[in-house]
């Protein structure tokens, strides 16, 4: 049987992995092999915040290093990183 923190590592991972795509909860929940609901409430006890907080978090840190180490356009970052406008994407900062 897999333990607590070695399904949310999975699953993690598998973020990780996934970050410029869409996410599914089940699907990431799927790598924990537990239900999507009963993830939720595990990763929230480990990490002390919500998978989709983890997920904006790291969505606007990745775009933030792109943009503060390239030439990439704020519109495309936003649209790589799932913001569908960038006033959206800027209220993320």
């Amino acid at each position: 049987m897999i333990g607590w923190n070695e399904g949310v590592t999975n699953a993690i991972s598998y973020i990780e992995e996934n970050l410029d795509k869409e996410l599914d909860i089940k699907d990431i929940a799927d790598k924990a092999y537990v239900s999507a609901f009963y993830f939720q409430k595990i990763f929230h006890v480990l990490c002390e915040f919500t998978v989709g907080e983890y997920i904006r978090n790291r969505r606007l840190t990745l775009a933030a290093e792109k943009l503060a180490s390239t030439d990439a356009r704020v519109i495309d970052v936003a649209l790589k990183y799932g913001y569908d406008a960038p006033d959206s994407f800027g209220r993320g900062f």
